[in-house]
């Protein structure tokens, strides 16, 4: 309430001085004296006037805005800067991420690696134990051939040279006959 009487009073000193009609002699004769009709007091009360009366009304809504304004930049500045410690935490965590990433990265190409070798010594093992399988059954294979061609060659040997008279034959001659024709 005491700004509103202050403001008042204010508003009513300029009514109440100017109120004079003109009749200020004094004015009069100083203005004959210099020679200039000015009126540069009066305008600077006015003025005077008129910035008093301004700094009691825009003064505290201006500092209300400016404090508001400073609240609200140190604000965003708190922000900024949180979320910029925030991007650097997060950039320390993606670079141990990266690191941990390469060493597993090199863990399983070196396993990869060893796993290989193992795979390539079985597939050797396997190879050679089906080479001796192979080599085994054809070495079978061609004794049982040798066995039919030497047993055919008996036989036929043994059909051209015994005939029905020659049944008494004794082992030893068919032992000689069997060996001429084999060698």
């Amino acid at each position: 309430m005491g700004r509103y009487l202050k403001l008042l009073a204010l508003l009513a000193i300029p009514a109440l001085l100017l109120a004079n009609s003109g009749e200020n002699k004094m004015a009069e004769q100083y203005l004959e004296l210099t020679g200039r009709a000015t009126d540069i007091g009066p305008r600077v009360f006015n003025f005077a006037l008129l910035a008093i009366l301004l700094y009691y009304l825009l003064a505290d809504p201006i500092k209300n805005f400016l404090k508001g304004r400073t609240d609200s930049i140190a604000s965003d500045l708190e922000e900024i800067e949180m979320k910029r410690q925030a991007a650097k935490d997060e950039k320390i965590k993606a670079e141990l991420e990266l690191k941990n990433a390469k060493a597993k990265a090199k863990e399983i190409v070196e396993d990869a690696k060893a796993e290989i070798s193992l795979i390539k010594e079985k597939i050797k093992k396997q190879t050679e134990q089906e080479l001796l399988a192979l080599e085994k059954m054809t070495n079978e294979k061609m004794d049982i051939e040798k066995r039919k061609v030497l047993k055919n060659t008996t036989l036929s040997i043994l059909d051209e040279n015994i005939s029905s008279s020659d049944i008494p034959l004794d082992a030893n001659k068919i032992v000689e006959i069997v060996t001429k024709e084999v060698a």
